[in-house]
Protein backbone atom coordinates (compact mmCIF):
# COMPACT_ATOMS: atom_id res chain seq x y z
CA UNK A 1 0.00 0.00 0.00
CA UNK A 2 1.14 3.52 -0.97
CA UNK A 3 0.19 6.57 0.97
CA UNK A 4 0.52 10.55 0.99
CA UNK A 5 -0.60 13.01 3.06
CA UNK A 6 -4.28 13.12 0.75
CA UNK A 7 -4.58 10.06 -0.60
CA UNK A 8 -4.35 5.85 -0.53
CA UNK A 9 -4.32 3.70 -3.25
CA UNK A 10 -3.92 0.38 -3.42
CA UNK A 11 -0.80 -1.67 -4.88
CA UNK A 12 -0.10 -5.28 -5.72
CA UNK A 13 1.01 -6.83 -2.72
CA UNK A 14 3.76 -8.73 -4.57
CA UNK A 15 6.88 -7.22 -6.23
CA UNK A 16 10.26 -7.79 -7.92
CA UNK A 17 11.74 -5.00 -6.00
CA UNK A 18 15.00 -6.29 -4.73
CA UNK A 19 15.54 -6.63 -1.02
CA UNK A 20 17.49 -3.65 0.55
CA UNK A 21 20.22 -4.07 3.01
CA UNK A 22 22.09 -1.76 5.01
CA UNK A 23 25.87 -1.22 4.42
CA UNK A 24 28.27 0.92 6.06
CA UNK A 25 27.30 4.67 6.15
CA UNK A 26 29.63 6.82 4.02
CA UNK A 27 27.20 9.53 2.75
CA UNK A 28 25.52 11.99 5.66
CA UNK A 29 22.97 14.36 4.17
CA UNK A 30 22.28 17.37 6.19
CA UNK A 31 19.20 19.96 5.46
CA UNK A 32 20.68 23.24 6.91
CA UNK A 33 17.76 25.15 6.77
CA UNK A 34 14.16 26.05 4.95
CA UNK A 35 15.20 29.25 4.49
CA UNK A 36 15.99 30.33 0.86
CA UNK A 37 15.81 33.05 -1.93
CA UNK A 38 13.46 30.92 -4.10
CA UNK A 39 10.41 29.47 -3.77
CA UNK A 40 10.04 26.70 -6.73
CA UNK A 41 6.55 25.35 -7.14
CA UNK A 42 8.33 21.67 -6.83
CA UNK A 43 9.99 22.36 -3.19
CA UNK A 44 9.48 19.42 -1.25
CA UNK A 45 10.34 21.00 2.11
CA UNK A 46 7.96 24.23 0.72
CA UNK A 47 11.21 26.48 1.22
CA UNK A 48 11.61 30.10 0.59
CA UNK A 49 12.47 33.80 1.90
CA UNK A 50 9.74 34.27 4.67
CA UNK A 51 10.98 30.50 5.78
CA UNK A 52 13.49 31.55 9.23
CA UNK A 53 14.40 27.98 10.31
CA UNK A 54 17.84 27.34 10.57
CA UNK A 55 20.32 24.78 11.99
CA UNK A 56 21.36 26.27 14.96
CA UNK A 57 25.11 26.30 16.22
CA UNK A 58 24.83 23.87 18.81
CA UNK A 59 23.13 21.11 16.07
CA UNK A 60 26.18 21.88 13.96
CA UNK A 61 28.60 20.89 16.36
CA UNK A 62 26.55 18.13 16.86
CA UNK A 63 27.06 17.30 13.07
CA UNK A 64 30.63 17.63 13.79
CA UNK A 65 31.14 15.65 16.16
CA UNK A 66 29.08 12.80 14.45
CA UNK A 67 31.26 13.12 11.11
CA UNK A 68 34.43 12.44 13.49
CA UNK A 69 32.82 9.46 15.45
CA UNK A 70 31.28 8.10 12.41
CA UNK A 71 34.18 8.25 10.02
CA UNK A 72 32.15 9.69 7.71
CA UNK A 73 33.41 10.43 3.82
CA UNK A 74 30.70 12.52 2.36
CA UNK A 75 28.81 15.69 3.61
CA UNK A 76 26.23 16.56 1.79
CA UNK A 77 24.67 19.77 2.04
CA UNK A 78 20.86 20.72 1.63
CA UNK A 79 18.54 22.91 2.25
CA UNK A 80 16.25 25.66 1.26
CA UNK A 81 19.57 26.98 0.36
CA UNK A 82 22.00 25.90 2.59
CA UNK A 83 24.43 28.65 2.00
CA UNK A 84 21.67 30.65 3.89
CA UNK A 85 22.60 29.32 7.08
CA UNK A 86 25.01 31.82 9.09
CA UNK A 87 27.05 28.61 9.87
CA UNK A 88 27.21 27.10 6.05
CA UNK A 89 31.10 27.97 6.22
CA UNK A 90 31.85 27.20 9.44
CA UNK A 91 30.89 23.76 8.80
CA UNK A 92 32.58 23.11 5.59
CA UNK A 93 35.98 24.32 6.73
CA UNK A 94 35.58 22.29 9.84
CA UNK A 95 34.25 18.81 7.12
CA UNK A 96 37.41 19.76 4.98
CA UNK A 97 40.09 19.73 8.14
CA UNK A 98 38.80 16.46 8.65
CA UNK A 99 39.30 15.45 5.03
CA UNK A 100 35.66 14.87 4.13
CA UNK A 101 34.52 15.60 0.41
CA UNK A 102 31.55 18.06 0.57
CA UNK A 103 28.82 18.62 -1.79
CA UNK A 104 26.25 21.99 -2.01
CA UNK A 105 23.06 21.21 -3.52
CA UNK A 106 23.00 24.76 -4.65
CA UNK A 107 20.29 26.93 -6.77
CA UNK A 108 22.78 28.80 -8.42
CA UNK A 109 21.33 32.14 -8.06
CA UNK A 110 22.20 32.57 -4.31
CA UNK A 111 25.76 32.99 -5.88
CA UNK A 112 24.79 36.70 -7.05
CA UNK A 113 23.14 37.61 -3.99
CA UNK A 114 23.79 40.52 -1.95
CA UNK A 115 26.32 39.42 0.51
CA UNK A 116 26.85 36.21 -1.02
CA UNK A 117 28.80 37.41 -4.21
CA UNK A 118 32.22 35.66 -2.76
CA UNK A 119 30.38 32.65 -2.26
CA UNK A 120 31.80 30.60 -5.30
CA UNK A 121 35.04 31.65 -4.22
CA UNK A 122 35.08 30.16 -1.44
CA UNK A 123 33.31 26.88 -2.49
CA UNK A 124 36.41 26.81 -5.17
CA UNK A 125 38.85 27.10 -3.11
CA UNK A 126 37.35 24.55 -0.26
CA UNK A 127 37.20 22.40 -3.45
CA UNK A 128 33.16 21.84 -2.43
CA UNK A 129 31.46 19.71 -5.47
CA UNK A 130 27.92 21.61 -6.65
CA UNK A 131 25.10 20.18 -7.36
CA UNK A 132 22.85 22.62 -9.32
CA UNK A 133 19.45 22.91 -9.79
CA UNK A 134 18.53 23.58 -13.45
CA UNK A 135 15.42 22.01 -14.14
CA UNK A 136 15.68 22.75 -18.10
CA UNK A 137 17.73 24.32 -20.35
CA UNK A 138 14.37 26.39 -21.59
CA UNK A 139 14.46 29.91 -19.97
CA UNK A 140 10.48 30.07 -19.64
CA UNK A 141 10.57 26.05 -18.43
CA UNK A 142 12.70 27.27 -15.72
CA UNK A 143 11.04 30.98 -15.24
CA UNK A 144 7.56 28.70 -14.83
CA UNK A 145 9.07 26.53 -12.43
CA UNK A 146 11.28 28.83 -10.04
CA UNK A 147 10.15 32.32 -10.58
CA UNK A 148 10.69 35.56 -13.50
CA UNK A 149 14.19 35.74 -13.96
CA UNK A 150 15.86 32.15 -12.39
CA UNK A 151 17.06 31.23 -15.53
CA UNK A 152 18.92 34.24 -16.61
CA UNK A 153 20.48 34.37 -13.20
CA UNK A 154 21.43 30.73 -13.04
CA UNK A 155 23.50 31.02 -16.70
CA UNK A 156 25.64 33.94 -14.99
CA UNK A 157 25.81 31.71 -12.11
CA UNK A 158 27.24 28.88 -14.23
CA UNK A 159 29.64 31.23 -15.91
CA UNK A 160 31.06 32.36 -13.19
CA UNK A 161 31.69 29.01 -11.61
CA UNK A 162 33.24 27.96 -15.15
CA UNK A 163 35.48 30.75 -15.26
CA UNK A 164 36.77 29.12 -11.29
CA UNK A 165 37.29 26.18 -12.94
CA UNK A 166 34.20 24.21 -12.46
CA UNK A 167 32.93 21.68 -14.76
CA UNK A 168 35.99 21.41 -16.72
CA UNK A 169 36.54 17.73 -15.89
CA UNK A 170 39.01 18.62 -13.13
CA UNK A 171 38.78 18.50 -9.57
CA UNK A 172 36.35 21.16 -9.12
CA UNK A 173 33.13 19.01 -10.09
CA UNK A 174 29.49 21.03 -11.35
CA UNK A 175 26.81 18.47 -11.75
CA UNK A 176 23.26 19.90 -12.87
CA UNK A 177 19.82 18.77 -12.06
CA UNK A 178 16.90 18.31 -13.79
CA UNK A 179 13.18 17.34 -12.55
CA UNK A 180 9.58 17.21 -14.61
CA UNK A 181 7.72 20.19 -15.09
CA UNK A 182 4.34 18.00 -14.01
CA UNK A 183 3.33 14.78 -13.23
CA UNK A 184 5.71 12.63 -15.09
CA UNK A 185 8.62 10.46 -15.22
CA UNK A 186 12.41 12.08 -16.28
CA UNK A 187 13.66 10.60 -19.32
CA UNK A 188 16.48 8.60 -19.96
CA UNK A 189 19.47 10.74 -17.80
CA UNK A 190 22.54 9.88 -20.57
CA UNK A 191 20.18 11.42 -23.46
CA UNK A 192 19.09 14.51 -21.62
CA UNK A 193 22.71 15.17 -20.45
CA UNK A 194 23.96 15.01 -24.01
CA UNK A 195 20.94 17.69 -25.15
CA UNK A 196 22.04 19.43 -21.98
CA UNK A 197 25.41 19.93 -22.80
CA UNK A 198 25.11 20.94 -26.66
CA UNK A 199 22.62 23.39 -25.86
CA UNK A 200 23.99 25.29 -22.81
CA UNK A 201 27.32 25.19 -24.44
CA UNK A 202 26.78 26.49 -28.08
CA UNK A 203 24.14 29.00 -26.50
CA UNK A 204 25.54 30.21 -23.67
CA UNK A 205 28.82 28.74 -23.22
CA UNK A 206 28.62 27.03 -20.15
CA UNK A 207 30.05 23.44 -19.32
CA UNK A 208 29.36 20.98 -17.02
CA UNK A 209 30.83 17.49 -15.35
CA UNK A 210 27.15 15.50 -15.50
CA UNK A 211 22.99 15.67 -15.67
CA UNK A 212 21.32 13.96 -12.78
CA UNK A 213 17.64 12.88 -13.16
CA UNK A 214 15.03 13.15 -10.46
CA UNK A 215 11.46 12.40 -9.91
CA UNK A 216 9.51 14.71 -7.66
CA UNK A 217 8.23 13.75 -4.96
CA UNK A 218 4.59 14.36 -4.50
CA UNK A 219 4.46 15.68 -1.27
CA UNK A 220 3.79 19.77 -0.01
CA UNK A 221 3.99 22.51 -3.04
CA UNK A 222 4.27 20.02 -5.60
CA UNK A 223 1.45 17.67 -4.00
CA UNK A 224 -0.95 20.83 -3.40
CA UNK A 225 -0.71 21.85 -7.18
CA UNK A 226 -1.39 18.33 -8.41
CA UNK A 227 -4.73 18.04 -5.65
CA UNK A 228 -5.58 20.95 -7.03
CA UNK A 229 -5.57 20.06 -10.48
CA UNK A 230 -6.86 16.68 -10.05
CA UNK A 231 -4.03 14.61 -10.59
CA UNK A 232 -2.23 13.71 -7.28
CA UNK A 233 -4.14 9.98 -7.37
CA UNK A 234 -2.79 9.59 -11.14
CA UNK A 235 0.76 10.68 -10.55
CA UNK A 236 0.98 8.56 -7.52
CA UNK A 237 -0.30 5.09 -9.24
CA UNK A 238 2.45 5.94 -12.10
CA UNK A 239 5.00 5.53 -8.95
CA UNK A 240 3.56 3.10 -7.98
CA UNK A 241 3.24 1.01 -11.29
CA UNK A 242 7.32 2.42 -12.34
Amino acid sequence: MATSGFHRIEVESETDFPSISRGSLEILQVNLGYRCNLACTHCHVEAGPKRTENMNEETIEDVLMFLRRARIKVLDLTGGAPEMNPHFRHLIRSARVMDLHVIDRCNLTILDEPGYEDLAAFLAAQEVEIIASLPCYLEDNVDRQRGKGVFRASIAALRKLNRLGYGRGGKLRLNLVYNPQGPTLPPPQSELESAYKSHLETAFGVTFDHLLTLTNMPIKRFAHALEKEGRLTQYLQLLAKS
